[in-house]
């Protein structure tokens, strides 16, 4: 029987297969994050990406009650993706696409 925590890691585990056959590595990966507007986890995800030289493009929903959140980052592994992906999982109310 699996648990949460083995899901997520099996999860990560083909994710990791996928992301080392889909491109080259180091490469550019594109992040995306949908955030309520009026949340701070706009700026802690940005303060993620804070030592990496990242581009950063944003788009506000019609309401403009949502933002889209695109973050394009050369990044030198499949498993670099994962580990930001864990820490951008701890903030709640975010959707990462």
């Amino acid at each position: 029987m699996l648990n949460a925590n083995d899901n997520k890691e099996e999860f990560y585990s083909r994710f990791f297969d996928q992301l080392s056959q889909s491109q080259s590595w180091p490469g550019i990966y594109l992040f995306k994050f949908i955030v309520k507007s009026e949340s701070d986890n706009l700026i802690k995800l940005k303060e993620i990406f804070s030592t990496k030289k990242a581009f950063f493009y944003e788009k506000k929903s019609k309401k403009k009650k949502f933002t889209s959140l695109s973050i394009k980052v050369n990044l030198n592994s499949p498993k670099e993706v994962i580990e930001i992906y864990k820490v951008c999982s701890k903030l709640k109310g975010i959707i990462a696409l």
